[in-house]
């Protein structure tokens, strides 16, 4: 793929935008259907559209080929995603207000790098210790509403499923760091095998029904925007990109514009408390990701004295 830092960049923009604005699409959805059905609906409207992507591309008769390779790893992704980490991402939305829900769940990279000392083998590194404990003191700051002294959680079941989600989000990450195959392939993959699952669970639940066309249509949106044609837009733009640090900057801005509209079309009255959380979730995710350059800096320094 032919290099070019200003289309990759315009990609980029294009996935964070749409990203950040989910949360509020799931509160809006979740208000006409239960969590179950949006990820029902939302993940057929997800598989439509990444099998459609790989019509276009050609790669549809790839799918039972890529499976055949690993199908142990397909199917533990399929479980994790979609299946368990939106089951539970949409029950914690369900739950808490957006503001709240949102910032939790970006502490997801914050666990991964945890999770992959005893997993993946990795070394534990100072400033993963550092970006954690500034990652979740946010997490208290959020879930008490800034009452840190009376230490008392607001809705603590919905913080302890939104944090869950985190959990499972991580695992799916490192589960799919042993698929060397085609991303778009291993997402339709994961969805193929999750759909099963999730239309069980909602016959289960006696919620095998269709929802009003406003459930409907918010439920697409997820699909496409959450799950399915905005991992594509921004996988093309890393493709893309000459430099990727730039685009990896641009997911700081996403919790922030996320909060925008969240305010904007929920009415939800943003918290100090929020805002102060979210700050330090934020500082977390950089000293996690500035920690490495930081170091490789200082060391020709150090072994140049």
């Amino acid at each position: 793929m032919v290099k070019n830092q200003a289309r990759a960049m315009s990609y980029g923009i294009g996935a964070v935008l749409l990203w950040s604005t989910v949360a509020t699409a799931f509160k809006l959805s979740l208000a006409e259907m239960t969590p179950a059905q949006l990820l029902l609906f939302a993940s057929i409207a997800s598989t439509l559209v990444l099998a459609l992507i790989l019509g276009v591309q050609g790669k549809l008769s790839r799918l039972k080929g890529q499976f055949m390779t690993h199908p142990l790893i397909y199917l533990q992704s399929g479980l994790l995603n979609p299946f368990l980490y939106y089951l539970v991402l949409f029950a914690a939305y369900d739950m808490l207000p957006a503001q709240q829900a949102q910032p939790l769940n970006y502490t997801w990279a914050i666990l991964l790098s945890l999770l992959a000392v005893p997993m993946l083998g990795q070394k534990l590194r100072g400033w993963d210790v550092g970006a954690a404990l500034l990652a979740y003191f946010g997490v208290v700051v959020i879930a008490t509403g800034g009452d840190l002294m009376a230490l008392e959680f607001e809705r603590p079941v919905g913080v302890a499923l939104a944090l869950l989600s985190t959990l499972l989000w991580s695992l799916y990450w490192i589960v799919n760091t042993r698929d060397k195959g085609d991303p778009v392939i291993s997402l339709l993959l994961s969805f193929l095998i999750g759909l099963p699952f999730i239309v069980a669970v909602c016959a289960w639940r006696g919620e095998l029904a269709l929802p009003s066309w406003q459930g409907l249509a918010g439920a697409t949106y997820v699909g496409l925007f959450e799950m399915g044609f905005t991992f594509v837009l921004w996988l093309k733009a890393m493709r893309t990109a000459e430099q990727t640090a730039p685009l990896t900057n641009l997911v700081f801005l996403g919790p922030f514009l996320s909060l925008f509209f969240i305010s904007t079309f929920l009415g939800e009255q943003i918290a100090p408390a929020t805002f102060l959380g979210l700050a330090l979730i934020v500082c977390g995710l950089l000293v996690q990701q500035l920690g490495p350059k930081l170091r490789a800096r200082l060391a020709p320094s150090r072994s140049a004295s």
